[in-house]
This record gives C-alpha cells, sequence and structure tokens, in this order.
C-alpha cells in the first residue's frame, strides 16, 4: 500500500481503469480542470456516501430494525435484565447477535471506546445466546476475573458463575465433564484467566517401593502404586527398577509413563512451589489473608470453628462467613471488619483440589466441540502476537466454542499484522479462502508476510557502499531490507474489519452519560544548561551509534535511543552509558540538577497539581520510569514538600488487589497519583482522578490510548483534560510523533478519523483516503 499513485508509477491496471474513464469538463482556464480536495467533497460527497452505503449495507440498522418481532423480542429480553443497558449499547448487542445467529458468522468484534461498557454488552449478548448456545467461556485479564463475576451476578438473573483461576481449576472442570449431557436452563458463565489459561501443570513420578526376588537376589525396587507389580525398563530386557536407578537417573521423572502391565499412570500432579499442606494449614493460611485477621484471631476461629466447616465457607466463596456468631449467638465480626473483609472476599478463592492443568489443553481434548457455546476475549488485543502462549492459547478456545466475541478499546496498534493473527484465530475460513494460509511446515512467516505486502505498508530501504573487493574495477555494493511501517490499507479495513465489528463511541451513546474530554500536548523547554548537555550528549552518542553500525552492529541502538528519551526527565542523576557487551564507557553527563531543584516538566506538573486541587479536581501523573530510572519517589517528595498528598502504585500491589488499594488512597485524601501506565491500563475505573498528565507516553499505543480513558467513563460527571508532556528539542518529540502517526492508524480501524492531542504533531500530512473520509465522515 502506497500513500498516492502518480501516473508515471501506475501500475497498466491502474491505466486501464483510467481509460475507461470518460471524464467531461469544460475549460475556463488553464487550471480550470483542477479543484481541492474540500471542494470535491462539497460537490459530490453526498453521492460518495450514498453510493458507499450501497454497495456495502450495512448488517444492522437499528432505524430499520425496530419494527421487527426478532429486534423487539430480543430488547424485551434485554430490558427484563437486572441492569438495563443504554440505548446505544443494545444496539450495540442488537448487531452482535444479528450477526452470530441470523448471519451465522463465527465471530464479532465489539471495538468500543474504553469506558463505553465493553463488559456490559458481552453480558447481555451471551445472556440473549444462552437459549442457543448455552454455557459462556470469558477469558479476562486476571486482575478482573472477580469484576466479571460481580457484573454478570448483578446483570442476569439466575446466572451461575464458575471461577476457573485458581489452583483447584482441573477439579472444577472435572466436575463439569461428569455433568456432560445433563440440561439445564440455568445461565452458566465460566471466567477464566488469560494467565491461568496459558499454564501447563506439574507432576512427579508416583510409585512404591518393595522387596521382590530376582536372579535369587532381593531387590528394592519400584512398583506400580494399582498392581504393585514392579516397574520394568524400558530396554525391555524385563529387569525390575531398582528404586536407587529410579531416583538417580530420574527415569519416572523424565516421562510421564504407564504400568506396562495394568495401564495406571505412574505419574501425580502436584502444586507447584510448595509442598502438600494439610486442611488445617490450608484454612490458616487462608483466614490470615483476610483483613483485620491475624495469627491468633485465625488460631481462635479455628479452634471455634474447625477446619471442616470454615473450609466449606471459604472454598464456596460464600458471605455467610461474616454473618459467624459465636455460641451466644453474638456476631464474631464487627461492622467495619465484616465491610472490609467483604471487599477482600470478592477477590478471593480457597480452593483444595488438584495440581494444575491447562485448562484450554483440558477442554480441547475432553470436551466435546461445541460443549461451551460463547467465547467472550476480553482486552481482544493483548492476543495479536504470533508466538505467544496466551495468543495460541486463545485460539485453541476459539476452535472449541461455536462462536467468539472479542472486545477491545484498540483493535489495532498501527501495523497491519498486528491484526493478522487475530483474524486468523477468529475467522481461519476466510484468511484461508484469501490464500494466506500456513505453509506445509506450519510457519505462518510468509502468510504474514503476503497480509503485510497487500494491507500494510512496508518500506524498502536500499543501501549503496563501495566495495572494496574489486580490484580492477570501481564496484557499488547494494543492500535492500525491507522493515514495516505504520499503516492498514482501506481494502483491508472492509474486506476484514467493518463485515464483523460493531463500533462504539463514548460520543454516541448520549443521554449526557459523559462530559467533555480534552487532550492537549505541552511542549516544555528545557533550561539552557539542560538544553546544551543534552545536544552535547546526542551528538556524541548518535556519531558513536553511526560508527558502530557501519560496522554493522547493531547492540548499541537501544541503549542510545533509551538514553536519549530518558536523560531530559532523569537528569538530576548522572549518567553513565557503557557498551552492553564489553562494557566500554561511551558518556558520561553529571547532575544537571540537585535532588531539592526542580526541572521543567515537574515544574509544570507541580504547577498543574496545584490548580487542579484549587478547583477540588484531583490529578492522575504516569510516568514510565518507575524501575532502573525510578522517577516516582522524586515527584512524590517535589509533591508533598508543596503540600500536596500523593501516593504511588507500584508493581508490588497484587493486580488483584489495585481497584481496592486505590479506593483505600482516595478515601485518605490524595491529591495525586502516580504511576506507571502499564499498571492501570485496563480494567480500573479511576473516576476520581479527572486530570491525566502524562510524564513519558511511551511507544505502546494500546497503553497510551487505554490509560488517557481511565477517568472518562460512564459514572464520570466532571471535565476530563489529559496533557501529554513532550521537552523540546529531544528525542522525547519524535517518540510523540511516531505515537501520532500509530493512534492514526488505529483510529481508523475503529470507525473514526484522528482527533487526538498528539495528532497535532502528525507532521506526515493526511492520505487522500484520510483526508476523504475526514470529510464523508464530518457530512455524515
Amino acid at each position: 500500500m502506497s500513500d498516492t499513485t502518480t501516473l508515471e508509477n501506475a501500475s497498466d491496471a491502474d491505466l486501464a481503469v483510467l481509460d475507461d474513464t470518460v471524464v467531461e469538463s469544460t475549460p475556463v482556464g488553464p487550471t480550470s480542470d483542477q479543484v481541492s480536495l474540500s471542494q470535491f467533497i462539497d460537490e459530490f460527497g453526498d453521492g460518495l456516501l450514498s453510493q458507499v452505503k450501497s454497495q456495502n449495507p450495512a448488517v444492522f440498522d437499528p432505524e430499520l430494525e425496530k419494527q421487527g418481532d426478532v429486534y423487539q423480542r430480543r430488547q424485551t429480553f434485554m430490558e427484563a435484565l437486572k441492569r438495563k443497558p443504554f440505548q446505544a449499547q443494545a444496539d450495540a448487542v442488537q448487531a452482535v447477535v444479528k450477526l452470530l445467529v441470523d448471519h451465522n458468522h463465527p465471530s464479532a468484534v465489539i471495538n468500543a471506546e474504553m469506558g463505553t461498557g465493553k463488559t456490559m454488552m458481552a453480558i447481555c449478548a451471551a445472556a440473549l445466546l444462552q437459549q442457543t448456545h448455552p454455557r459462556t467461556i470469558v477469558i479476562s485479564p486476571p486482575h478482573l476475573v472477580y469484576k466479571w463475576r460481580r457484573e454478570i451476578l448483578e446483570t442476569v438473573p439466575g446466572a451461575k458463575v464458575w471461577i476457573l483461576n485458581g489452583p483447584d481449576t482441573l477439579r472444577k472442570l472435572l466436575m463439569l465433564r461428569k455433568a456432560i449431557g445433563l440440561k439445564t436452563i440455568q445461565p452458566e458463565f465460566f471466567i477464566l484467566g488469560r494467565v491461568r489459561m496459558r499454564m501447563g501443570f506439574h507432576w512427579r513420578a508416583a510409585f512404591m517401593t518393595r522387596r521382590t526376588l530376582f536372579d535369587g537376589q532381593a531387590l528394592e525396587v519400584a512398583a506400580c502404586p494399582d498392581c504393585m507389580r514392579p516397574i520394568t525398563r524400558e530396554d525391555g530386557d524385563g529387569h525390575p527398577m531398582p528404586v536407587s536407578a529410579a531416583l538417580a537417573n530420574a527415569i519416572l521423572s523424565d516421562k510421564r509413563l504407564k504400568c506396562q502391565h495394568c495401564g495406571s499412570a505412574l505419574w501425580t500432579l502436584i502444586r507447584s512451589g510448595r509442598a502438600i499442606e494439610s486442611m488445617h494449614d490450608l484454612v490458616l493460611g487462608a483466614l490470615k489473608q483476610m483483613p483485620t485477621i491475624g495469627e491468633k484471631t485465625a488460631q481462635r476461629l479455628l479452634n471455634a470453628f474447625g477446619e471442616d466447616m470454615l473450609g466449606a465457607m471459604l472454598g464456596d466463596n460464600v458471605y455467610e462467613f461474616l454473618n459467624l456468631m459465636d455460641e451466644n449467638g453474638d456476631l464474631v465480626f464487627s461492622d467495619r471488619q465484616a465491610s472490609r473483609m467483604e471487599r477482600s472476599l470478592a477477590n478471593f478463592e480457597f480452593s483444595i483440589g488438584e495440581g494444575g492443568y491447562q485448562p484450554t489443553e483440558f477442554i480441547k481434548r475432553y470436551f466435546p466441540r461445541g460443549y461451551f457455546g460463547l467465547l467472550v476475549v476480553d482486552e481482544g488485543h493483548e492476543y495479536k502476537n504470533e508466538g505467544s502462549a496466551q495468543g495460541q492459547a486463545m485460539g485453541v478456545l476459539a476452535s472449541q466454542c461455536q462462536k467468539t466475541v472479542l472486545l477491545t478499546g484498540t483493535l489495532m496498534g498501527g501495523y497491519a499484522d498486528d491484526l493478522f493473527h487475530l483474524l486468523w484465530r477468529l475467522n481461519p475460513g476466510a484468511m484461508i479462502e484469501d490464500g494466506f494460509k500456513p505453509s506445509k511446515s506450519g510457519s505462518m512467516a510468509n502468510a504474514t508476510m503476503g497480509f503485510l505486502r497487500e494491507h500494510g505498508v512496508l518500506k524498502d530501504i536500499y543501501k549503496e557502499s563501495s566495495d572494496s573487493s574489486h580490484r580492477t574495477a570501481k564496484g557499488k555494493a547494494l543492500t535492500v531490507r525491507t522493515s514495516k511501517a505504520p499503516g492498514f490499507g482501506p481494502v483491508g479495513i472492509m474486506r476484514y474489519v467493518l463485515p464483523c465489528t460493531v463500533f462504539l463511541k463514548l460520543k454516541d451513546i448520549g443521554q449526557k452519560v459523559l462530559p467533555p474530554y480534552e487532550e492537549r500536548f505541552v511542549d516544555v523547554a528545557m533550561t539552557p544548561a539542560q538544553q546544551a548537555a543534552y545536544d552535547t550528549m546526542s551528538r556524541s552518542l548518535i556519531k558513536t551509534l553511526k560508527q558502530a553500525l557501519a560496522l554493522k552492529d547493531s547492540s548499541l541502538l537501544g541503549v542510545v535511543m533509551n538514553v536519549l528519551l530518558a536523560w531530559p526527565d532523569c537528569c538530576f542523576r548522572p549518567e553513565v552509558v557503557r557498551h552492553p557487551r564489553t562494557k566500554t564507557l561511551l558518556y558520561s553527563q553529571a547532575a544537571v540538577f540537585a535532588d531539592g531543584e526542580v526541572t521543567p516538566k515537574e515544574a509544570h506538573l507541580l504547577q498543574l497539581c496545584k490548580d487542579e486541587k484549587a478547583l477540588g479536581r484531583r490529578v492522575l501523573a504516569y510516568t514510565v520510569y518507575s524501575g532502573t530510572r525510578d522517577t516516582t519517589s522524586r515527584l512524590k517528595v517535589l509533591l508533598e514538600a508543596h503540600g500536596l498528598k500523593v501516593a504511588v502504585l507500584r508493581a508490588s500491589v497484587d493486580a488483584a488487589k489495585r481497584e481496592d488499594w486505590v479506593a483505600d488512597q482516595v478515601e485518605r485524601g490524595i491529591d495525586v497519583l502516580i504511576c506507571n501506565p502499564e499498571l492501570v491500563k485496563t480494567g480500573l475505573d479511576l473516576l476520581e482522578f479527572p486530570t491525566i498528565a502524562f510524564m513519558q507516553s511511551g511507544y505502546n499505543v494500546y497503553t497510551v490510548q487505554q490509560a488517557a480513558r481511565r477517568s472518562w467513563r460512564i459514572g464520570q460527571k466532571q471535565e476530563v483534560k489529559v496533557y501529554f508532556l513532550g521537552y523540546a528539542g529531544s528525542s522525547q518529540m519524535e517518540c510523540l510523533k511516531l505515537m501520532a502517526k500509530k493512534i492514526a492508524v488505529s483510529q481508523s480501524t475503529s470507525g473514526d478519523m484522528p482527533d487526538s492531542g498528539l495528532d497535532v504533531l502528525n507532521d506526515s500530512g493526511d492520505s487522500l483516503e484520510v483526508a476523504l473520509a475526514k470529510k464523508l465522515l464530518a457530512e455524515a
């Protein structure tokens, strides 16, 4: 795909099309046959738009569907749910169900903006499909498993929810397998954490020892625990396996073997990382996880009620534990204790079962295909990589379920191959039909490259250099390297995205649900000393990098880029740059700012936080340097020194507990929350922070778009402002420009044209397709 096609480089097919096209015009002047794009759209836009609609009719048009019986029946069903969707959400659900059921399409994508209620829409769609496609599996980020459970129970009457995210996932799957064939009218949902989904199992050899006579000698041999007959060696000589040999050579632990006599397994599942615990120890450990319960209280509860009773309560994840009464009929826990433990129990699962086993593998092997009707994939863009374990596991589940619904707010990150593997897992038939299929060896490399060539953007980079090997003539060596670039062609969007995707924007929900949203880019100037030091560092490191690249050494590329991006924000500490392999000193830069001295970007953040506090608004500050180059502690000290209450969310806070952690900090009265955007990019509703400031953006378009909308969600009452801070004259500007381009491509596959605060930096200019689409959408 190229941005423009000129007559000089047009193909024969392009010229043939032009030959068949008759253009009548009345020349008035030398430039009368030239019109601007805006003028062309103003004159012919209506006709173009109607032609597009006639050639590509929508699967679902609410204005045309409202009078139909099917629409009314499905609408009535959704209105009978405990929680009723907004009309725009209900229409999106209707479109998904019509595509999956009426058109019998294998998959659908809900590409909805962050905060539009994708979870709610997926639950409504699953409830509508329960009669024809019973049993819904939900793949969820691990920290959102219990949020899904809570929202399902709050929405679907009589729903039964199975959590497949603990060590006893295998036990629950075995229970389900025993129930195959039994019919039920109760809606069933199975929520599987994506980390648990891809995890394999741990096992150890299982055998007994016994004494036996062999060749007149009494030997200690390994024997089958079922038939108790000696285990013979695999070499076929019939000799029994001595226990010492089995242990020394780990023969039985090398493979999962079966008894040669009775076929019983000579291995057993184990729990990884810990020894087998007694019931007493398991319950004791579970009790001590609860807030307000320590060692002494846990022991007292065990002595009073016993491990069996407490284990049964915790194992079912029920709330009768909160209402425990002593022998006098008094409640054991106070209201305050019960309130805190209730919030903890919503994210708690006590399990006493078999060891782990990869759930996707178990479902593939031991459940009939189609037993689970619908697969809902939350944060679907996380499964785009070809070789990732979770992506492959998601593909396995999609092949075993009848229908698939993928939820995402950022369908692609700017490159065409972001979509390829997702499309392959959602609808492999369509990809094979178009010729994108694996090779005989099973490799997808050629298919991926073919998809990129046809629908994406590839750059051919030519490098010409003098060849010293020529002795008698001057010669030039020409090398060509192909790399991908941001972009996805309109043909690909029409072929693969539009036919199966429902788009929903927050502004489409209407009903005055959401306040205004604004993104701003802030160009921060460095101090003269800071700018001078950066320029000197940049020249030196880039010169060194070019010398290394000339010698075909690319190991410095990442080091130099990371230093140039990070140093303007971390110039309060000395910077020492060394070669990653030889450890040779490449550059040394002393600190420009002292510990108590404020950098320009920090000064801007400080003023922003003060201004917002004066308006009664909290600020969420993102910084990507929270590890080795930790800037969070410095920001916390700086802001607190000026009278602001600050909290820092770190990765050490368990993902499942971050929502509660943030709630506790808000109750404490903080003014600013500082964190890495990766920690809150999915699932968390940070409505209490209507102002967001990106100290840095990073390169991940998914993270930026998700993190920027953390507080602009249903339920927000205040205007949301998002600031992107960047140092002028630094590599940060190039980073933000690239991010703007990737966001532009990402939004083009989300049913929208770019209108981001970073879009002001997208100096590549609109292609004809983008300009045309913007004008058409503005007039639609």
